[in-house]
């Protein structure tokens, strides 16, 4: 058996200089736990020409088309650390249909054809590993997959991106407006110059679907995913939330109810004293409910070059340990059937609601006496005097409503014409 392990590296970024630190600084260790040196042997870059201050190894090669990566085939796992769909859809089915295990990190990709390329990976009997793909460093794969294998998952309850919460937390502890935050967000590197799918919520839903196929041994197809960002949150709203003993985050969650699955994600308020409200900057955590473990929580940097890094080393470590026979599901036959999903008009919690209106006799009745027909209790109300030209804000929080209910309310109370603006609604989970 030899005691040399090559890896095909398919990008030299952020995670892919990461995984070369770790792996020079902790050579020997890495000697101890699988008794193998980890080498990069070959890497697929864009520009063969941009000058490299970290060479992985003397003997590593430097190519740019996936022609050369894949000449002579002499490395045992491919590790996919690119990003975007099609050439690393083409790498990653090409090294499995070649009897290569492959290690990624590509949530999108998974998200969209993980479906495809876990089939071709059971057929060819190999491994396609991807605990990089949700939450950076937070073994959450690995969890599910195996330490968690024997409960059913009940409820998973996620901050799963570290864009959305450094802004989100940035607006309510120094008072910044969204884009104020964005942008400091962009100057330290938390986001991207193009943020989309960070504030849109669409990278938390692409996490959210591998981790219910894990969960639940079910596909959840994307489309079909409760998608909802941050990009419309008010500061008034912030400041409304704090006083009312609550924070802002955006979850991402899946709940089991007698067989269906209900899952979106969305921005939510949070009791000050819920262990996710205590989750800042760009911190990720996962809140997982298992029906015999009971409620568990991992916690940890959701991205970053050495947590990511050191994830993408995990998956490798663990091909070599054993002995590249997959353990790709955490199931014995991977399962793809599609979830049955519970639609989100039946989804039942309280509810927070900001309605801007005309400062006038008759209106608070008015607003109560709507979500009393649609069978919504209030709980709380607040009016604040303001500019009489742009009217006051009045702020209702209710008992449990069902979200079709609270549709119904607002689709009403908006075709008032003492209502100024469209009213704001967001969901309170305890």
């Amino acid at each position: 058996m030899k005691n040399v392990v090559k890896i095909a590296l398919a990008g030299f970024g952020t995670v892919g200089t990461g995984l070369a630190k770790i792996l020079k600084e902790n050579k020997e260790w890495i000697k101890k736990r699988t008794g193998k040196e980890i080498v990069i042997s070959k890497i697929l870059v864009k520009n063969l020409n941009k000058p490299r201050t970290l060479i992985p190894h003397p003997n590593t090669i430097f190519v740019d088309t996936p022609e050369a990566l894949f000449q002579d085939n002499d490395w045992d796992i491919l590790v996919e650390l690119i990003g975007g769909i099609d050439l690393p859809y083409q790498l990653i089915t090409k090294a499995l249909k070649l009897g290569k295990s492959v290690v990624t990190a590509n949530k999108a990709l998974l998200s969209m054809k993980g479906k495809d390329l876990l089939k071709l990976a059971e057929t060819q009997n190999v491994g396609l590993y991807f605990e990089a793909s949700v939450g950076g460093g937070i073994p959450i794969i690995q969890t599910l997959k195996e330490s968690l294998s024997g409960n059913k998952i009940k409820a998973i309850t996620g901050i799963l991106n570290g864009t959305a919460n450094y802004i989100l937390t940035e607006m309510s502890q120094n008072e910044l407006t969204f884009s104020e935050a964005l942008n400091q967000a962009q100057e330290k590197g938390y986001a991207e110059a193009d943020p989309s799918l960070d504030i849109k919520g669409i990278d938390a839903a692409h996490k959210l679907t591998i981790l219910i196929f894990l969960a639940h041994g079910v596909v959840y197809p994307l489309e079909k995913l409760w998608v909802k960002g941050i990009e419309n949150i008010e500061t008034q709203d912030i400041s409304f939330a704090k006083e009312l003993g609550y924070v802002f985050k955006l979850i991402a969650q899946v709940k089991e109810k007698s067989g269906h699955l209900q899952a979106g994600v969305f921005p939510a308020l949070l009791p000050q004293k819920h262990i996710l409200a205590k989750v800042d900057g760009p911190f990720n955590a996962i809140l997982v409910q298992g029906n015999a473990v009971g409620p568990i929580m991992l916690y940890g940097q959701g991205a970053g070059d050495l947590p990511t890094g050191s994830a993408v080393l995990a998956d490798i470590i663990s091909l070599i340990k054993n002995n590249y026979a997959p353990n790709n599901t955490g199931f014995i036959e991977s399962p793809f059937k599609d979830a049955n999903i519970l639609d989100n008009v039946s989804v039942v919690c309280e509810h927070y609601f900001r309605f801007q209106v005309l400062d006038k006799p008759g209106v608070l009745s008015a607003l109560s006496g709507i979500m009393g027909e649609h069978n919504i209790s209030i709980a709380q109300a607040i009016q604040k005097a303001q500019n009489k030209k742009k009217g006051v804000p009045i702020v209702f929080l209710t008992h449990r409503a069902r979200l079709g209910d609270v549709e119904k309310a607002i689709n009403e109370i908006n075709r008032f014409d003492f209502v100024l603006q469209p009213t704001v609604h967001y969901p309170i989970i305890h």
